[in-house]
């Protein structure tokens, strides 16, 4: 090689007598086929010239390798890959991965096949597999117990969750933090390796962490365990602790041999599939029609908060979290001195757990502006309104806001149901007024429902999207109509809840069915989180929509008069103790079967499988109508708003992703059986009736 060798993606320079082999792969250098191929290629070119004593694998861009691409990635033979696994390994030359942001996946997986890994102090490593419903399938599960031991290879494997470079230099994962430019420090290394004279290390030959089998077998044990803590009902993350276990038991190649074939497994499975559609469809969010990446995305620089409640503290912290300045106010002072006290106990708590320092939270907290009135509002670049659900109210802030707010200032609302159209009236600015909605809590929930109302401008959705990015939220732009997507699925599921309780279930049966349905939290325990006096309020404002005679939950309205208000009274639909421990509640199981008797609702035993169907088809059939009108975009949408915000199992895919996998003809089968037995609230919506006559095995696009 006498000059540049210059692939689509790989490139191969000299410096200072090493080989520099180079992937600017965009925007994340993804290890594709075309890479590896083009990374062996370099490969084999320096190992024939004579001119290279040493080889640094470095990545152009924001990253080192953050992972394999997915795309290829449902071809369970990878030969290119360990091919390369293999070149890198077999190098008669040092070669030295120079790491900076990450190395995931693939790219860890990469990086240890080389003989030396050198990071900059900020980087990350990790094997991410368990998020997609598989394990490391290029060798990782062998090669990082051999660098790392045991235990770290297994925390990593089944949490997924990346480790900093200090961690992973005291792991053995990595060899040397790099102070000042990378490439000099990998360079350097490199050419003191090749003076050195080998044999080179290769992580496939090492033993000495591996362990015993008696030292192991609670290593084993503990970490299935924490599978089924941190990953309950999911198989990757067993089969990863059964592919380490293959590491410490059997030599290289046949440890190998054992990884291909659990990977495999994995790849094949109903969960990979929806974890892999999850994490597509959460991407495709972003793309929204008549929004492309030239529209005009406003700076938001300064936010101003109506409302300090628990929603407004929330949204400030997300801001500030953020490095964006708040103002915030309260038409309440002993409300805005409380909502700042919350503020500054939920960063206490984060000092306290280790998760930053106290300078760190002074510098939020410096962030947040309470402030009594609107003064300073005029230069907000966005003003959100987080007040409670009440339609006048919402208007009569909007209106004072657009009287304050500069001409450029886009004008949000964090309502949770109500008419964004009918807010936006109250102002001089209709295109300006954009729903924001928020989850509880807004500093921690990552879905952001973006409202787009008929007269909102494609310049403040691009802005809301950006904004949602910069906020590392999922921002998912629906249409106006009552409940938005989230909510609008959410009130038939818990209506069914309802029911369900007073046909003869419980609410903990109904709670613990849901929960290991895969449910993050059964849906009585959410409505006792968020306040049965805001179930109760919106349930309120839907009461103009019910048909005359139809049937309506009947406990809800009694739990909210009695003052059994959820978490915060220490009672709801479950009791609570000082941890806010929930426990069955004989008060309201009492309650619940005489208002079925003064109804002359006939109870009945009601398993478990009944409760799942009748919650999560009421969803799908929603669904299928919030599709079909328009209100979201795609099926994929409605699965991202579910997965991001209201604790639907990702390894399930999202609501419209589980109903294509059993299958809608079946699913319409069901809901037919229940519109037949319990009336016209369970009438399938007309695009599922359409897919399941046709025979269809997915949503239009």
């Amino acid at each position: 090689m006498k000059g540049p060798v210059m692939n689509r993606f790989v490139t191969l320079t000299r410096r200072d007598g090493a080989g520099v082999i180079t992937i600017d792969h965009p925007p994340v250098n993804a290890l594709s086929r075309a890479v590896a191929e083009e990374i062996s290629g370099c490969l084999a070119d320096v190992a024939s010239d004579a001119a290279i004593r040493a080889v640094v694998l470095i990545g152009a861009g924001r990253t080192f390798v953050a992972g394999a691409d997915i795309g290829e990635l449902q071809r369970a033979d990878l030969p290119e890959l360990h091919n390369l696994l293999a070149a890198c390994e077999n190098l008669p030359k040092p070669l030295v991965v120079a790491i900076h942001g990450t190395a995931l996946g693939g790219g860890l997986e990469l990086a240890m096949a080389g003989h030396y890994r050198v990071a900059l102090a900020g980087a990350q490593v990790g094997q991410p597999e368990v998020n997609l419903g598989i394990i490391p399938g290029a060798e990782g599960t062998q090669r990082l117990p051999r660098l790392a031991g045991i235990a770290r290879a297994l925390e990593m494997c089944v949490t997924g969750a990346p480790i900093g470079a200090e961690d992973a230099l005291a792991a053995g994962i990595i060899d040397r933090i790099v102070t000042g430019d990378l490439l000099d420090g990998a360079v350097a290394a490199a050419l003191e390796a090749a003076s050195a004279g080998g044999p080179w290390p290769k992580a496939s030959d090492r033993g000495e962490k591996l362990g015993t089998p008696d030292e192991n077998l609670n290593l084993f044990a503990a970490a299935r365990q924490q599978a089924g803590r941190v990953r309950r009902n999911q198989t990757a993350p067993l089969k990863a602790v059964a592919a380490i276990e293959a590491a410490a038991a059997l030599p290289f190649a046949e440890g190998c041999l054992a990884e291909r074939a659990l990977f495999t497994e994995c790849l094949a499975s109903p969960q990979a599939r929806a974890m892999m559609h999850a994490f597509f469809a959460e991407r495709e969010a972003a793309k929204v029609p008549g929004i492309d990446k030239g529209a005009l995305v406003h700076e938001i620089g300064s936010v101003a908060l109506v409302g300090a409640g628990t929603m407004g503290g929330g949204i400030a912290m997300a801001f500030a979290n953020a490095g964006i300045a708040v103002r915030i106010t309260d038409s309440d002072s002993a409300a805005l001195d409380r909502g700042m006290a919350t503020i500054r106990r939920n960063y206490e708590n984060s000092v306290r757990k280790g998760r930053f320092t106290p300078d760190v939270m002074q510098q939020r907290m410096s962030l947040i502006r309470p402030q009594a009135g609107y003064d300073g509002f005029s230069e907000a670049d966005l003003i959100i309104e987080a007040v409670f659900e009440d339609l006048a109210l919402k208007k009569t802030i909007f209106a004072s806001l657009d009287a304050v707010a500069k001409p450029s200032c886009i004008l949000a609302s964090n309502t949770s149901t109500l008419n964004i159209d009918e807010i936006a009236t109250s102002t001089s600015r209709p295109a300006s007024v954009v729903g924001l909605h928020f989850f509880s809590p807004a500093n921690v929930m990552r879905l952001l429902e973006i409202v787009r109302g008929k007269s909102t401008g494609a310049d403040v959705i691009a802005t809301a999207l950006a904004l949602a990015k910069k906020l590392k939220k999922v921002g998912v732009v629906v249409g106006n109509c009552p409940g938005f997507v989230g909510n609008r699925m959410l009130l038939p599921y818990m209506r069914e809840a309802q029911f369900l309780v007073e046909e003869g279930a419980t609410p903990w049966q109904v709670d613990r069915a849901l929960y290991n349905w895969g449910m993050a939290m059964g849906v009585f325990a959410v409505d006792d989180m968020a306040g049965i006096d805001v179930a109760w309020r919106v349930h309120q404002a839907h009461r103009h929509a019910r048909r005359p005679g139809q049937r309506t939950p009947l406990i809800l309205d009694k739990l909210y008069h009695m003052g059994r208000l959820g978490q915060k009274a220490g009672r709801g639909w479950h009791s609570y103790d000082e941890n806010l421990k929930p426990s069955a509640d004989a008060e309201v199981e009492a309650l619940i079967e005489q208002t079925a008797r003064d109804s002359g609702i006939e109870r009945r035993v009601i398993g478990d499988r009944e409760i799942v169907e009748r919650c999560i088809y009421a969803l799908i059939n929603e669904g299928a109508r919030t599709l079909e009108q328009g209100f979201a975009l795609r099926a994929g949408d409605i699965d991202t708003i579910y997965l991001t915000g209201y604790g639907f199992p990702n390894y399930r895919g999202g609501p419209m992703w589980y109903a294509s996998e059993v299958g809608f003809a079946e699913v319409h089968r069901q809901i037919s059986e229940f519109h037949q037995r319990h009336g016209e609230l369970w009438e399938p919506a007309p695009l599922l009736t359409r897919l399941a006559n046709e025979g269809a095995n997915q949503w239009p696009a």
